[in-house]
């Protein structure tokens, strides 16, 4: 079935030839190395304490900066699941799509990957914390779906990369 996620990438392989499959999986790896710092600094939330005031922009780096003020220990879990884990992995799967690393790396790879989500899902909790309350105001901004669209699609082009290993 061509329409299945892991059979997708064997029929790409077969129909269109390996190597526009694999250029276009080097492509949108290469792509993410621009979009992660995008992400990064772009809102993630917006978030106010009464519906009469503004709200503020919130980014993983503003986010990042109010911790490493108040708790160091949090802000550096927060600095290796958020910065850290997804570009060290983009990089890496970029080293093994240009044979500079060896495709043993594959599986360390997709665990920082795997650490990344981590992060989503945190944000996410934080999301359904603040509005439970009922104190304050918040409301998702472009910036989250951006993080978590850069996290999915390195999440997919490590299977596809492990897949097109075997």
């Amino acid at each position: 079935m061509w329409f299945c996620w892991p059979d997708f990438w064997a029929f790409g392989a077969t129909a269109f030839g390996d190597s526009a499959v694999a250029n276009a999986l080097k492509i949108a790896n290469l792509s993410l190395i621009v979009l992660f710092p995008v992400a990064w600094f772009a809102p993630l939330l917006r978030a106010g304490l009464l519906p009469l005031f503004g709200l503020s922009e919130i980014s993983v780096i503003s986010g990042l900066q109010s911790l490493w003020r108040s708790d160091v220990f949090l802000a550096l879990m927060v600095t290796v699941f958020a910065l850290f884990a997804p570009y060290l992995k983009t990089i890496g799967l970029a080293l093994v799509q240009f044979g500079l690393l060896d495709d043993r790396a594959l599986p360390v790879l997709g665990w920082l990957g795997k650490l990344a989500m981590a992060d989503i899902f945190l944000v996410a909790l934080y999301i359904v914390v603040a509005e439970g309350v009922g104190v304050g105001r918040v409301e998702v901004a472009w910036g989250l779906y951006l993080f978590s669209g850069c996290i999915l699609v390195s999440l997919g082009l490590s299977m596809a990369a492990s897949r097109r290993k075997t």
